[in-house]
């Protein structure tokens, strides 16, 4: 194993360490996600005498067992075993970011914003002949028209991604030691009106992780979890960061560039079927109320052909909202080139460990048929190799609307 680099394996529930330098094989890279859990698969072998626990049980269990890849005493992975198997002195796992436990889970709530409020009509049942008027009054008095609907309170959308959460670590065995941002987006979730409420309700049968992964898809926003050392290395916080409107920083301090800090380059690629010249954006309300605005890009002369790209966001109602959400769709669909991954080594351009996902950095490389490229890219992935390299996975920073 490299130096200075380790497997640090611990109970999922309790905390206890169970071994400080697991004997792991590396099946492919660790790799982490902007947004998304990472995943890490590996293999032992032969068989460990002290990964067998005294009541015969493996010391790594599914769903049981946290694993940290600790390098230089900084923590630069953690995840959960979801996945062991067995083939006679060999065992094979496969690890997922703790952000993976909640798919799968029930939410088993009700938790609603923006929903219409229909209050009870005291009235309700005393006209049983219909002749309109309430029974048994004299002199007849008419019934009186039903309450009328109201537009509920509504909720941010991390106040929503926390409740979730919240709910999901509330049951027994579900704690795993999450701890969310306190902030809020800004966004308020359903329409104002009360039209098109946001709604996750138990009798729907929602599923924990497609929940949270929607919300974050749709309005959008960023989060990543992280885990840190502290009291003195001897526990491990878990984090989940949240993004305001993004994670990252525009990083004039790092680049990767040809000749100096990169050793290889994937394949450059277009937009394809993303490429838009012209965006529709559709807000609040139904029918011919509906919010609509319509944002286009048309270079002089005009050398593509026209193509249109549909956002609905009931959230917004202003035409100046809706116009900036189609300018910023816009600005992603419009660029014709991006660099999907760069392998890169420890350089004084861009040391491992100095970036976070969702940073925008500068890729300065030179292209077959392009030429000298000079683009800026975020990044939304990392995987860190034994060998001393690291890919990153990249897409062009324009491609985002913040």
């Amino acid at each position: 194993m490299t130096p200075g680099l380790r497997f640090i394996a611990q109970r999922a529930l309790s905390g206890e360490f169970l071994d400080w330098d697991v004997p792991l094989a590396l099946s492919a890279n660790p790799t982490r996600a902007l947004s998304g859990p990472g995943a890490l698969t590996g293999t032992i072998e032969p068989e460990y005498a002290r990964l067998v626990g005294d009541d015969g049980e493996p010391l790594l269990q599914e769903w049981g067992t946290k694993l940290y890849l600790e390098v230089d005493r900084h923590l630069r992975w953690g995840g959960i075993l979801t996945k062991a198997s067995y083939d006679g002195a060999k065992m094979s796992v496969e690890f997922e970011g703790l952000t993976s436990y909640a798919h799968g889970l029930p939410f088993e709530e009700h938790l609603a914003s923006g929903e219409m409020i229909t209050p009870p009509d005291p009235y309700e049942g005393r006209d049983k002949n219909h002749d309109g008027y309430i029974d048994f009054t004299n002199p007849k008095r008419r019934m009186p028209e039903p309450p009328k609907g109201y537009p509920g309170p509504r909720i941010d959308a991390y106040d929503a991604f926390r409740s979730i959460w919240s709910h999901i670590q509330s049951k027994p065995g579900g704690d795993i030691g999450l701890r969310l941002d306190t902030h809020r987006l800004g966004r308020l979730l359903g329409a104002e009106d009360g039209s098109d409420p946001w709604e996750l309700s138990w009798w729907n049968s929602p599923d924990c992780g497609q929940a949270l992964d929607q919300l974050a898809r749709d309005l959008p926003f960023d989060w990543i979890e992280t885990h840190a050392w502290a009291d003195g290395h001897q526990k491990v916080e878990h984090r989940l960061r949240l993004g305001t409107p993004r994670l990252g920083a525009r990083r004039t301090d790092l680049r990767c560039a040809d000749g100096e800090n990169i050793s290889a380059i994937a394949k450059p690629e277009g937009l394809g079927d993303e490429y838009a010249d012209e965006v529709v954006v559709l807000g609040t309300g139904e029918g011919r109320a509906m919010a609509r605005a319509q944002v286009y890009s048309y270079p002089t002369p005009r050398r593509r052909l026209r193509r249109v790209a549909t956002v609905t966001d009931k959230t917004l109602s202003s035409p100046a909202a809706l116009r900036l959400r189609g300018e910023q769709e816009l600005a992603g669909r419009t660029q014709a080139l991006q660099i999907p991954a760069v392998q890169i080594v420890d350089h004084p351009n861009m040391p491992f460990g100095s970036w976070q996902l969702g940073d925008d950095i500068r890729v300065q490389v030179h292209l077959p048929w392009v030429g000298d490229v000079d683009v800026w890219h975020r990044i939304v992935g990392d995987e860190l190799s034994a060998d001393g390299l690291c890919t990153l996975t990249l897409k062009r920073s324009e491609s985002f609307h913040y």
